[in-house]
């Protein structure tokens, strides 16, 4: 007979550069302007079920940097992370995938962008610290307060919805 409960489990099964791109479109002309650049910063967090009780955790952000009306450059990174989760109540899965992997990703991401900026030859952009439970709650509230619209609310939900 098999038993009913499992112990929780929680693993990290690997953390990868998904993806990384970057553009300086106006180079070499644009390095000439003496005005500092203003900064841009876009992020997001996404994820999926990859396995029975395995997930795949992302984190992208988006760092423009312009001077005047160009385009100085534009970097955009995704990390992952692959996470084995089992035993987890499943009201409590959307906070473990939501909050408790992208903390795990994002000092990767994180390295990733400065190192990526600094070998253009320019100084680097340290991504501020993320408190990634302030954003899934301010995400829940959108949420609820669209109703169900059929925007994407970019909170990652266990298979069946997590309902």
């Amino acid at each position: 007979m098999a038993e009913q409960s499992q112990d929780p489990v929680f693993a990290i099964q690997r953390v990868y550069l998904k993806d990384l791109s970057l553009e300086i479109p106006h180079a070499p002309n644009i390095f000439l302007e003496q005005k500092g650049p203003e900064i841009e910063i876009q992020l997001d967090v996404g994820g999926e079920a990859v396995a029975e009780g395995v997930y795949e955790s992302t984190v992208t952000v988006t760092v423009t940097a312009k001077v005047a009306d160009k385009t100085l450059f534009l970097v955009e990174a995704k990390e992952a992370g692959i996470f084995e989760i089992r035993g987890i109540p499943e009201d409590q899965l959307p906070m473990l995938l939501n909050i408790v992997c992208p903390n795990v990703i994002y000092p990767y991401l994180r390295s990733n962008i400065a190192d990526t900026i600094q070998r253009t030859g320019l100084p680097p952009v340290h991504l501020a610290e993320i408190n990634f439970e302030a954003l899934y709650q301010q995400r829940l509230q959108q949420e609820a307060a669209r109703k169900g619209g059929n925007g994407d609310s970019g909170i990652i939900l266990p298979p069946g919805g997590g309902r």
